[in-house]
């Protein structure tokens, strides 16, 4: 491309396409997700009863993780049935999720989605895990070990309180 008699590369288009606010595949594609899971939403809100269809996208959404990153997963999913019985599966922004009342309460999101280092497990703004004027959020998720699972299972409680 020329610009006053210059040439630009494709490493400075690139910048500028970043710079600009476009999103990357994996946004565009969560995007898309949140989209889709609107459209549920309504549904749900309108009296349609979705929990079979909702679990059943969850499973598939792990199913298709990485091998690592489907162990946790699945391990969350497990321990959520185990500690929390009252929250529905569901996907939020593509990611196995768990909430009330249509609100989600947390989340797993696994290391390949954005191609991090590790899988997190997130709370939303609903989830009463208030402490003091500062407390996280969001957990990096490495292993399943029973300490990390005892962990989990106390935050999921102190979450749905």
């Amino acid at each position: 491309m020329l610009l006053l008699g210059k040439s630009i590369s494709k490493d400075t288009k690139l910048a500028e396409k970043k710079a600009s606010g476009s999103f990357t595949k994996a946004e565009q594609e969560a995007m898309k997700e949140r989209a889709r899971e609107a459209k549920l939403e309504e549904r749900r809100l309108k009296g349609e009863n979705l929990k079979a269809a909702d679990l059943a996208d969850v499973l598939d959404k792990i199913s298709k993780m990485a091998p690592a990153d489907r162990v946790l997963a699945e391990g969350i999913h497990a321990l959520v049935a185990e500690v929390a019985p009252e929250l529905d599966a569901k996907t939020w922004y593509g990611m196995p999720a768990y909430g009330k009342d249509g609100k989600t309460i947390c989340f797993f999101q696994d290391a390949g989605k954005f191609k991090a280092r590790y899988s997190t497990l997130g709370f939303s703004d609903i989830a009463t895990l208030d402490e003091g004027d500062m407390w996280p959020s969001s957990y990096a998720l490495v292993e399943l070990t029973p300490a990390v699972k005892k962990q989990i299972a106390e935050l999921i409680k102190k979450a749905v309180r």
